[in-house]
């Protein structure tokens, strides 16, 4: 694994989240990020806003849920308004997801990154490399 891998970096995008613990309707209220509140959107995949606002098109969410392997993950999707019809992308690595998000707003994407370290400096958390 390299060494020294920083946000907006290739590297970077292989970066997965990794909870020690399910996210559940008793403990979802302890993840908030900047007075948002997790909401399960089905069954056993929360979501929050990371990124929203009302003069931007643009939109990122974090995605907390299960994966194969039985680990939860805080994966995130970009949001997309179409019509009145609001819709979430396709999940992507917490490293990919933040990328974008410092593509479009580097003091959100180091905010959000803190929020993730804070829950890492706190065991409950950690952040792994992921295959491509």
């Amino acid at each position: 694994m390299e060494d020294n891998i920083k946000l907006g970096t290739p590297a970077f995008a292989k970066m997965m989240f990794v909870l020690n613990k399910p996210v559940t309707k008793d403990n979802h209220k302890y993840y908030r990020f900047m007075n948002q509140e997790m909401q399960e959107i089905a069954e056993n995949i929360w979501a929050m806003p990371a990124y929203m606002k009302d003069d931007d098109d643009f939109s990122m969410f974090f995605i907390i849920t299960q994966i194969e392997s039985g680990e939860t993950v805080v994966a995130f999707s970009e949001g997309h308004l179409k019509e009145n019809d609001f819709s979430l992308g396709n999940p992507m690595s917490s490293g990919k997801g933040l990328n974008i998000l410092n593509q479009h707003d580097e003091k959100r994407a180091s905010s959000v990154l803190h929020f993730l370290n804070q829950i890492s400096k706190a065991a409950e958390g950690n952040w792994r490399m992921v295959e491509d």
